[in-house]
């Protein structure tokens, strides 16, 4: 089942929020995050907070939820605009899941609509949804560029059989050409997430892997090393002997494996999974994560932050329905992060960018560990040193990306 939500304060039923929000909202980015919590078939690594139709009991229409995450969009923007935040159009918008693309592309295309009734949508924002290869078809992903989309995330995972059913992904590895080419042919931008590390694949099944997606020239790739998460399928599995557990090792050669392929066929890293032809092909909705900036998640389970504030909504579709038909805020409970809340996640999520991590940002504390991590090899030296008069930064090196939570510790410490 999906994971327990956190605990924190109560929500206010209004949504209303603290006047804190307000200050540096200006020079802060604005997001819109919708969340589709269903599934056609519940994969077995998964503990995201989505459900296939016998996981849902009465009062949970997927056929209604259109309808429901507009209502909270406009909910949305009146709490804001209540709160006294400024005018911001929306810079990037993201649909994920779960798998958005269960529902029609129409409904899809009317959410979107309600996002730029609300609060306008920028000439050049990102609009991104998830994609299942075998969720779409030319014409939805026609109506999808016409409505305003631009780009499309295909969860690829594998061009291994063995590998895909070990997952429990539902497509073939040659759908996964086919859609990349309609999304093309509809102006879309594409970007290609990948999973290594299932158990029974080999250092040659993911090479082979990393050809096949490389082979379809992705704008943009994700690629994730599989983390056995407790209460799912996979981690019943992997107890009871069925099949072997992710080796850590294998998963420092599949990711060594991985940058090298990937350098070499023209693609930069900028976030330790994530890689990209080029700056403007980044996934900016994901960056706006990394560094901090505003978002509104709708949808059941879906996450929003707001100049620190941050809430989490009501997780199941039968609940969330409930709020929104009673006008009543989603969230279920909500924290105003601390400074140093604030300051310890800004580390942990900087120090994992390209962009890297301004050292005079640091703490006194971090500032004395840079020249071991320099002397380890976990960060670029001459980028930490400020070589040639730029900005003195933390950029991790190849090493340092493997070892993420090494450098956060010494940093942090």
């Amino acid at each position: 089942m999906p994971s327990v939500l956190p605990e924190g304060d109560p929500a206010p039923a209004d949504g209303a929020l603290p006047a804190s929000v307000l200050a540096g909202a200006p020079d802060r980015a604005f997001g819109v995050y919708v969340h589709v919590p269903y599934c056609r078939v519940r994969c077995g690594y998964c503990d995201f907070n989505t459900y296939t139709a016998s996981e849902l009991g009465g009062g949970a229409s997927q056929a209604g939820y259109a309808a429901e995450a507009a209502t909270e969009l406009s909910f949305g923007a009146k709490v804001m605009r209540a709160a006294g935040l400024p005018d911001r159009e929306v810079s990037t918008v993201f649909f994920g899941g779960g798998t958005p693309t269960l529902l029609p592309a129409s409904d899809l295309a009317m959410v979107l609509g309600r996002i730029r009734d609300e609060w306008g949508i920028a000439p050049d924002a990102e609009v991104t949804t998830e994609a299942n290869p075998d969720s779409v078809d030319a014409q939805y992903l026609d109506t999808l560029a016409e409505a305003g989309f631009t780009r499309v995330s295909f969860g690829m995972q594998s061009a291994m059989p063995h590998v895909l059913r070990t997952l429990d992904r539902t497509h073939s590895p040659e759908r996964v050409p086919v859609v990349v080419d309609a999304a093309r042919a509809a102006g879309l931008q594409v970007s290609l997430d990948l999973i290594y590390g299932t158990p029974g694949e080999s250092l040659a099944d993911w090479e082979r892997s990393l050809d096949a997606a490389l082979a379809n020239e992705p704008d943009h790739l994700s690629a994730y090393a599989l983390i056995v998460e407790a209460g799912t399928k996979l981690a019943g599995q992997i107890r009871r002997g069925e099949v072997a557990a992710p080796d850590d090792d294998l998963h420092a050669e599949m990711y060594e494996l991985l940058d090298s392929k990937l350098s070499g066929a023209g693609y930069d890293w900028y976030e330790i999974s994530n890689w990209s032809r080029s700056r403007e092909t980044r996934s900016r909705h994901n960056l706006s994560y990394w560094t901090g900036e505003d978002w509104w998640g709708a949808g059941p389970g879906a996450h929003s932050h707001i100049g620190g504030l941050r809430w989490w909504n009501v997780k199941h579709p039968r609940a969330y329905a409930e709020r929104m038909g009673q006008g009543l805020s989603p969230a279920h409970a909500r924290e105003l992060l601390t400074d140093e809340a604030r300051y310890s996640e800004r580390v942990l999520l900087e120090t994992r960018i390209a962009d890297g991590f301004a050292i005079d940002a640091l703490s006194e504390q971090g500032r004395a560990a840079v020249p071991a991590l320099i002397a380890d090899g976990l960060v670029d030296g001459r980028a930490a040193l400020g070589v040639g008069g730029t900005e003195r930064r933390i950029v991790p090196t190849l090493r340092g990306r493997l070892l993420a939570d090494t450098v956060v510790g010494h940093l942090l410490r």
